[in-house]
């Protein structure tokens, strides 16, 4: 059977995403290990999100793709990166979230982030996906990635706990 992690690497090698900067993330810590392991990647941790997003974007520039992993609480720190970097020059950064905040959360903050993470998204246009079920997770990741790099716009792949939570 096939796990989310691996349908998510074999979608990021279809679209030619090789560079993969990451806040190291127990719940992506799966698809980390798996594009660690793969030599098609360049993966490395980074200390904060918006260092993530600020080298994706200038592989971008240079001609790579790229893609940025961290979780909910991270994302509260992108808005700025992303409205003055990401879409004032129309990057197609991607971004993969980990879903904390909802079923079962105890921790405010991260509840907090979980509420206002979409609405940010909108609010800059940038297209996201919430990936709930493994039968629609390669279909997402693959979409969303063509889409993003056809239209040099960012989009965020965002992962539910009832995808991520499921034993593998």
């Amino acid at each position: 059977m096939p796990s989310w992690h691996g349908l998510i690497i074999e979608a990021m090698k279809a679209q030619d995403v090789r560079l993969v900067p990451y806040v190291p993330d127990n719940v992506l810590k799966p698809l980390i290990a798996g594009i660690e392991a793969d030599p098609f990647f360049t993966a490395f941790p980074v200390t904060r999100e918006e260092e993530a997003i600020g080298i994706v974007s200038g592989a971008v520039m240079a001609g790579m793709r790229g893609m940025a992993l961290m979780q909910t609480s991270g994302f509260a720190t992108l808005p700025n990166v992303l409205a003055s970097l990401v879409c004032a020059f129309q990057l197609p950064v991607m971004m993969i979230v980990s879903e904390r905040g909802t079923l079962g959360e105890f921790n405010p903050g991260q509840a907090i982030v979980c509420r206002t993470m979409r609405p940010i998204l909108d609010s800059m246009g940038i297209e996201h996906h919430t990936i709930s079920r493994l039968d629609e997770c390669a279909f997402i990741a693959e979409r969303a990635m063509k889409q993003a790099f056809a239209t040099k716009w960012p989009a965020c792949l965002i992962l539910s706990p009832l995808l991520t939570a499921r034993p593998q």
